[in-house]
């Protein structure tokens, strides 16, 4: 039986959790990081999907983004899933899935809550106790927002609100 589609506001920032099988590990090395990063920049802008946060853990991931399509975050997901676990599964020699059911989606409807929302998934490397500062992880977004660093991120409108430059934002 095929599950229903997801649909999502375009135009809305969302907070999209995903979480590894049985919450194992579905990062190993450095390089599968960057590999999911790079599927992430390429995937979001063929569907369409704004990324203006996010986080890899070893076992989990946190995205902040705006879909241009009721469709996109769907597809942007389900394509970099599919593509990412089948290289996975190969360089471990195993099968089966690596993602734990469907992705979270979570509205983010109030400005404030947006801001909450970057520091959240910003932070959690810190919760975690993996770093002592968030600048110090490398696959997180907190680098780029935080010091105005060029690359594929878009920063939300509400985002830039509190200044004009970097440094009034931070």
């Amino acid at each position: 039986m095929l599950r229903r589609p997801r649909m999502y506001i375009p135009g809305f920032p969302y907070h999209i959790v995903q979480r590894g099988n049985n919450r194992k590990v579905c990062f190993l090395v450095q390089e599968n990081f960057a590999f999911y990063l790079e599927l992430w920049k390429k995937i979001s802008a063929r569907y369409g999907v704004s990324v203006h946060a996010y986080c890899l853990m070893t076992n989990h991931i946190h995205f902040l983004v705006t879909p241009a399509t009721s469709e996109a975050i769907s597809d942007a997901i389900k394509v970099t899933g599919n593509r990412y676990a089948y290289c996975f599964n190969k360089q471990l020699n195993r099968t089966g899935t690596l993602w734990e059911g469907r992705h979270k989606a979570s509205l983010i409807q109030s400005e404030r809550y947006l801001l909450t929302c970057y520091r959240y998934i910003e932070l959690n490397p810190v919760q975690a106790h993996t770093v002592s500062r968030p600048e110090e992880y490398p696959w997180s977004s907190c680098g780029s927002n935080a010091w105005g660093e060029a690359g594929w991120l878009k920063p939300h409108q509400e985002y830039l609100k509190p200044g004009h430059s970097k440094e009034d934002r931070c």
